[in-house]
C-alpha cells in the first residue's frame, strides 16, 4: 500500500512539473521542487526527458545539489554534472558525508576531483582516500568514517558534557562506540543509556558488548543482510586487528537493498539499473543489441531442432498449433523456480549446503504440475484434434518438459554462480534454451516414434 501512495504520489508531482513546464510558468516549477526532499526530487529528474530536465536541474536550490546527484543513477549523473561548472560542482559536493562523497568523486572529471580535493581539510582528505582505498561493494567503501567514540573509563557526565562541546552529532547516531586506547572497539552504547542514567554511572556498566562489528572487507550484500536480520541502524567497522574504522547507516543499507531488486528485476532482461529511462536511441539500442544478439544465437539452437523434425510436423500439421504450449510453459514453470533462486542466492539462503535438497524439492513440483496439467492438456487436445496418440504425447512431452524446467530453474543460476556469473543477469537465456529445446525435442520426438511408426 506504502509502495502504491508513493507511486500516485510521484505519477501526481511529474504531471504538475509537465504542465507547469508546458505552460513555460517556471516559478510553481520551482516552489514545487524545493518542497521535495533530495531523493524525490532525484526521482523526479529520472522521470523526465533531457529537456525538460535541464530545465528543473537548474531551479533546484544550490544546498540540495550535492545529495541529488547522490541519488540518481550514473547516466542521469553524467548528464547533471555536464551541465555544471566546476565552481557549481566543488559547492555543491562541499557538505556531503564522506561516504556519500566516495560515491559520487569517480564520477567527477579529473580536473573538478583535484579541486574538489584542494577544497577540504587534510583530515576529511585523508578520510575519503580511506574510503577510496577500499574496493566497491564493500563495507570500506560505505562506511562513513566520522564516528563518535567513547572510552570505558569515563562516567556518564563526562560523555555528555562532551557531547555538548561537540554540538552535534552525525545522521543516524543512535549509539557512541566504546574504544579502547588503541582505539580498538569495545561494544557500544545508547544515547537512551546515556540520558537515562545517572551522570556518575561509568561507561563500562552501560556497554553494550552483543553487536558484532562488521569486517570492513565484507560485501555490501552481507552488510544488508545483517541489517535486515538484526533490525540495526547504524553498525561499527573494523579491520583485522579489530582497529575501529567507521560506521554503516541504515540509509546506506536502503540503498543497497534498493539497487539490488532494481539490478535483479532488469539483470533478467540484460539491462542495466543504472540506465537512463530517457538515454540516446543509438545508446540505448547498442546495449540492447547484444543481450538480443544472445538471444537470436539461442533461438536458432531451438529452431535447429525443430528443423530436424520438418517431415513429422508436414505430416501432422497439430503439431505445429501445439508445440508452442509445450515451450511455453517450461519456460514459464522455469522462470518461477529462477525467480525462487536467484532470490536466494541474493539472500545467501541458497549454497553446497542444501542445494540437493532444493533440486529434489523443486523436480517433484515440477514432476506433479506436469502431470495435472499434462493430464488436462490431454484432455484438451483429444476433444479438439479426436486423437488419443496425440494426447499420450503431449500428456508425456508437457510433464517431460515441466521436470527439465524445474531442474534447469536450479541449476543454471547455482552453475553461473559457481563459475563467478551473474545469475541474474544471464540465467534466463539458458533457461529458455533449454525449455525450449527440450519442449520441441521431447514432444516432436515421441509424435515421431508413437504417431508415425
Amino acid at each position: 500500500m506504502a509502495e502504491a501512495v508513493r507511486h500516485d504520489k510521484t505519477s501526481r508531482q511529474l504531471r504538475l512539473l509537465s504542465d507547469a513546464l508546458d505552460s513555460g510558468r517556471l516559478g510553481p516549477v520551482r516552489r514545487l521542487v524545493n518542497t521535495l526532499a533530495p531523493a524525490e526530487i532525484g526521482n523526479l529528474l529520472e522521470s523526465l526527458p533531457p529537456g525538460k530536465r535541464e530545465v528543473v536541474w537548474g531551479l533546484v536550490d544550490a544546498e540540495d545539489d550535492g545529495e541529488v546527484l547522490v541519488h540518481v543513477g550514473d547516466e542521469v549523473r553524467e548528464s547533471l554534472l555536464a551541465a555544471m561548472d566546476t565552481d557549481e560542482i566543488i559547492a555543491a559536493v562541499e557538505d556531503l558525508d564522506i561516504d556519500d562523497l566516495a560515491d559520487l568523486v569517480e564520477d567527477l572529471p579529473a580536473t573538478v576531483i583535484d579541486e574538489v580535493l584542494k577544497s577540504m581539510d587534510r583530515d576529511n582528505r585523508e578520510r575519503l582516500e580511506q574510503v577510496l582505498s577500499y574496493p566497491e561493494d564493500t563495507a570500506g567503501r560505505l562506511m562513513n568514517p566520522d564516528v563518535v567514540t567513547v572510552r570505558a573509563d569515563v562516567n556518564v557526565d563526562v560523555v555528555l558534557r562532551f557531547l555538548r562541546l561537540r554540538g552535534e552529532l552525525p545522521e543516524h547516531t543512535d549509539h557512541l562506540y566504546v574504544v579502547s586506547r588503541r582505539h580498538q572497539y569495545l561494544g557500544r552504547v545508547s544515547l537512551a543509556s546515556l540520558v537515562t542514567h545517572e551522570d556518575s554511572t561509568p561507561i563500562n556498566r552501560l556497554i553494550d558488548d552483543e553487536q558484532p562489528a562488521i569486517d570492513v572487507d565484507e560485501s555490501d550484500d552481507e552488510v544488508a543482510r545483517q541489517f535486515s536480520d538484526h533490525d540495526w541502524i547504524s553498525a561499527p567497522v573494523v579491520d583485522d586487528n579489530n582497529i575501529l574504522l567507521g560506521r554503516i547507516t541504515i540509509d546506506d543499507v536502503v540503498d543497497i537493498i534498493r539497487e539490488q531488486a532494481e539490478h535483479q528485476a532488469l539483470g533478467a532482461a540484460g539491462l542495466d539499473e543504472e540506465e537512463d529511462l530517457f538515454s540516446p536511441v543509438w545508446r540505448a539500442m547498442r546495449r540492447r543489441l547484444i543481450w538480443l544478439s544472445i538471444n537470436l544465437g539461442t533461438a536458432f539452437l531451438a529452431a535447429s531442432v525443430v528443423g530436424q523434425f520438418e517431415g513429422t510436423i508436414d505430416k501432422l500439421v497439430a503439431l505445429a498449433v501445439l508445440m508452442p504450449i509445450v515451450a511455453g510453459m517450461g519456460g514459464n514453470a522455469g522462470t518461477q523456480v529462477l525467480a525462487l533462486m536467484i532470490r536466494g542466492l541474493a539472500l545467501g539462503q541458497v549454497g553446497a549446503a542444501n542445494v540437493k535438497t532444493l533440486l529434489w524439492k523443486e523436480a517433484r513440483v515440477g514432476l506433479l504440475n506436469g502431470l495435472v496439467l499434462g493430464a488436462l492438456l490431454a484432455v484438451i487436445v483429444f476433444f479438439w484434434f479426436h486423437s488419443a496418440g496425440l494426447s499420450a504425447v503431449i500428456f508425456i512431452a508437457l510433464t517431460a518438459n515441466l521436470l527439465f524446467a524445474a531442474l534447469a530453474g536450479v541449476m543454471v543460476p547455482v552453475t553461473l554462480k559457481r563459475f563467478g556469473y551473474d545469475p541474474a543477469l544471464a540465467s534466463s537465456i539458458f533457461l529458455t534454451t533449454v525449455t525450449d529445446v527440450m519442449g520441441f525435442f521431447t514432444f516432436l520426438g515421441l509424435a515421431t516414434l508413437l504417431l508415425l511408426h
